[in-house]
């Protein structure tokens, strides 16, 4: 059976978009790679072929793409999609592993070289995963020496964008104060309302200063 012929619930393209691309056998992901089969052959049929081809998952991790040309129904585009997903994995897993953010501690270490020693009043936002990797953080607002804005809708867009899950916030006080003032109070509380109807965590919003750091109480 051709993969068009089954119903779209049972296609590879289709359930790896509806479901994500655990719900997947290894077959069906090699065949949204290879993306058609060959003569008679479906593109789950050719998949199964060059994984027994290769031995094993494994196998084909390692395989040089020359090697698929052996397997019928797989030419020199195919062979190089192939390997060149395999090998963006290998250096993916190559890169450091993320700085993550578990603590209150963590958020203020983090932010503390992006505010310390500025004049004005600055606004980081730092976006994790759901694991608490770090994925972006980005200076979103620089105001007076004495305040700055905290857009709620652009913090939100930002962290959505970044397909993040959790978020924190840290703005400096220029003057040394630890004290939240009231907007900030109040800004900490709608970000808390805004993140929740959108799934996301709000992990804490500090001030920071020159010689210490605050949790604003949420």
């Amino acid at each position: 059976m051709r993969v068009k012929d089954l119903s779209k619930s049972d296609r590879p393209r289709e359930r790896l978009m509806a479901s994500g691309a655990a719900a997947l056998a290894d077959r069906e992901l090699l065949a949204v790679l290879l993306g058609s089969g060959f003569r008679g052959s479906s593109a789950l049929d050719l998949a199964s072929q060059v994984i027994k081809h290769c031995g094993d998952l494994d196998g084909l991790r390692r395989s040089d793409p020359h090697r698929l040309l052996a397997v019928p129904g797989v030419g020199p585009a195919k062979a190089a999609r192939v390997a060149a997903a395999f090998h963006l994995v290998r250096r993916a897993d190559a890169w450091p592993e993320r700085e993550r953010i578990t603590s209150t501690s963590d958020l203020a270490n983090h932010c503390a070289p992006l505010l310390r020693g500025r004049k004005q009043e600055r606004l980081v936002l730092v976006v994790c995963d759901t694991r608490g990797r770090v994925l972006k953080h980005s200076i979103l607002t620089e105001g007076a020496s004495d305040h700055t804005a905290v857009p709620i809708r652009e913090v939100i867009t930002e962290v959505l964008t970044a397909s993040g899950a959790m978020f924190g916030l840290a703005h400096n006080h220029p003057a040394g104060s630890l004290e939240p003032s009231q907007s900030d109070l109040e800004a900490t509380a709608q970000l808390v309302r805004a993140a929740e109807t959108v799934g996301l965590r709000l992990l804490d919003h500090l001030i920071i200063t020159d010689a210490a750091w605050r949790r604003i109480p949420t």
